[in-house]
């Protein structure tokens, strides 16, 4: 079973949790992170480092976040690979614990 990034993550993007994927089995988008399911190895290293407590196990994301399980193995189809930290988005620490921001998500594949 795999990680899901869920919907904390858009608009703040922390990249703490692609410095510990030993399977580099995240993908960036223009504001948020999707993890690959096929990639994931179920390491349960990710969520730890997650300042905003976006990643869940699979079976585990809460009910109102269970479309997050297919839109990251649909994103990470299309979004490129990240393997390294970056800086989070300008705005996380406002954004972080904001709820319902899936409206936000910017799904642009041409970044």
């Amino acid at each position: 079973m795999a990680f899901v990034v869920t919907d904390n993550c858009i608009l703040c993007k922390y990249t703490d949790c692609v410095a510990v994927c030993p399977a580099d089995a995240f993908y960036e988008g223009p504001n948020f992170l999707v993890i690959n399911p096929d990639d994931c190895i179920d390491c349960d290293l990710c969520p730890v480092e997650c300042p905003a407590d976006a990643i869940y196990q699979e079976d585990e994301v809460p009910e109102d976040q269970k479309d997050f399980i297919e839109l990251n193995a649909e994103l990470s189809k299309h979004w490129p690979r990240i393997t390294e930290v970056k800086p989070p988005l300008e705005d996380a620490k406002k954004w972080d614990g904001i709820s319902d921001k899936i409206q936000y998500l910017d799904t642009d594949l041409d970044e």
